[in-house]
């Protein structure tokens, strides 16, 4: 078991969308949150937006993992975003993103926080994983793709 899988569900894993800029990718991100956790939109918004301020969250190779901490927040949660146009993240490579994993933890989970960080980094390292998910035909799959990998 890793710790990425229990972070998503179908209604958190999203493929084949496009937004304009990563400010309308948070915006969505923040009104799904809210709905799916009982969260403040704007909270979640500004944690994700500030973070990305102080540098980007783009890892190169196509992948970013915005993240944020939430007052209030239980239990760490995530989203899986596989953009249909790839979006400009300001990445190391300047290759704009197409996977993109949005990570909240509560406020002061600091380990958990570093660990889930280092697995997801991990996981986006990994070509041929990287490969699969964005062949994947539906959330499901791509679900199941994140169960049965391990680091």
């Amino acid at each position: 078991m890793n710790l990425i899988a229990p972070l998503i569900s179908p209604d958190t894993t999203l493929l084949d969308l496009s937004f304009t800029s990563k400010k309308k990718l948070f915006e969505h991100a923040a009104d799904l949150f809210a709905q799916t956790n009982g969260l403040k939109a704007s909270d979640i918004f500004s944690s994700l937006f500030d973070r990305e301020r102080l540098g980007s969250t783009a890892l190169g190779y196509g992948i970013a993992i915005p993240h944020g901490r939430i007052k209030g927040l239980k239990d760490a949660v995530g989203a899986f975003y596989r953009l249909k146009t790839p979006l400009e993240f300001d990445a190391p490579d300047n290759q704009p993103v197409s996977l993109c994993f949005i990570l909240l933890v509560p406020k002061d989970a600091n380990e958990r926080h570093l660990q889930i960080l280092g697995e997801l980094a991990q996981l986006f390292g990994d070509e041929t994983m990287r490969a699969k998910m964005l062949a994947a035909p539906s959330a499901p799959e791509l679900i199941a793709l994140l169960d049965a990998w391990s680091s």
